[in-house]
C-alpha cells in the first residue's frame, strides 16, 4: 500500500498531476451536465414523459446514488484540485512579474471567488430543492406531487417551483450564467491540459467551447423561463 500511495502523492503534489485530475474531472463534469440538460428537457414533452423519465432513474437505486457519489466527488476533487493549483501556480511566479499582474490578479480573484461560492451555493440548493425536495417541502402528507400513477410528479413540482417562485428562476439563471462562464473556459483548457492544443486546432477548440457553454445555458435557462411564462402548465 505505502509503494503504491508513494507514486500517487507525488503525482498529485506536482503541477501536471493537479492539471491532468482537474482535465479529467471536468471531462466527466462536461458529460454530466449535458446529459443532464437532455433529460430536464423532457419536460417540454409533457408530464408522462418527465415523470416517467424521472421514475426509471428511481427504479436503479443503487446505481443513482452511486452515480450522485461519484459526481459530487469529481466536483470537490475538481474545485479542491483547482484551488490548489492556483495556489502553486501562484507561489511559483517570479516576483518581477508579481508587481504588473497584482491589479490584474486581484480583480480576477475577487470575481472568481464570488462567482465561486454562488455556484458551490446553487449545486448545495439544487440538490436539496429537487433531489431530496427538503428546501420546499414537496413530499407534502396529501400527495399533491404524486401523478395519477403514484410516481413523483416532477413536472407539477417544476413548473410550480418556477413558475409561482420568480426569486428561484432569477437565482437559477444567474447561476447558469456563471457556470456557464467557467465553462466557456474550461471547456478549452481541458483540451489545452490533454495535449490537443496546435495553432491551427486552437481557434476551433475556443469556438467549441463557447458554443457547448452558450447550448447549456440555454438549455438549462429554457425551463425556468417557460415557466415563469406560463408555457409550461
Amino acid at each position: 500500500m505505502k509503494s503504491l500511495l508513494g507514486p500517487i502523492t507525488a503525482f498529485y503534489a506536482s503541477s501536471i498531476g493537479k492539471k491532468i485530475i482537474v482535465a479529467v474531472t471536468g471531462l466527466a463534469l462536461l458529460g454530466f451536465l449535458f446529459g443532464h440538460m437532455v433529460g430536464n428537457l423532457k419536460i417540454f414533452l409533457g408530464p408522462e414523459k418527465i415523470n416517467s423519465y424521472a421514475a426509471w432513474l428511481h427504479s436503479m437505486p443503487g446505481l443513482l446514488w452511486l452515480a450522485r457519489i461519484g459526481l459530487l466527488g469529481a466536483f470537490g476533487l475538481h474545485v479542491v484540485t483547482t484551488i490548489l493549483l492556483v495556489i502553486q501556480n501562484r507561489a511559483a511566479r517570479a516576483e518581477r512579474y508579481e508587481c504588473n499582474k497584482t491589479v490584474q490578479a486581484s480583480a480576477s480573484s475577487r470575481i472568481m471567488m464570488i462567482s465561486g461560492i454562488i455556484i458551490l451555493t446553487f449545486v448545495v440548493f439544487h440538490i436539496l430543492h429537487f433531489t431530496i425536495g427538503v428546501a420546499s417541502g414537496y413530499y407534502d402528507p396529501n400527495g399533491e406531487y404524486y401523478d395519477a400513477n403514484g410516481r413523483h410528479d416532477v413536472y407539477k413540482m417544476v413548473v410550480h417551483s418556477f413558475g409561482q417562485v420568480p426569486l428561484i428562476s432569477i437565482y437559477y439563471i444567474l447561476s447558469m450564467a456563471l457556470l456557464c462562464s467557467h465553462l466557456s473556459h474550461g471547456f478549452s483548457s481541458v483540451f489545452q491540459t490533454i495535449g490537443l492544443r496546435t495553432e491551427r486546432s486552437w481557434p476551433l477548440i475556443q469556438a467549441a467551447g463557447y458554443g457547448y457553454a452558450a447550448l447549456i445555458f440555454i438549455g438549462n435557462i429554457s425551463i425556468p423561463i417557460a415557466a415563469m411564462l406560463g408555457w409550461l402548465k
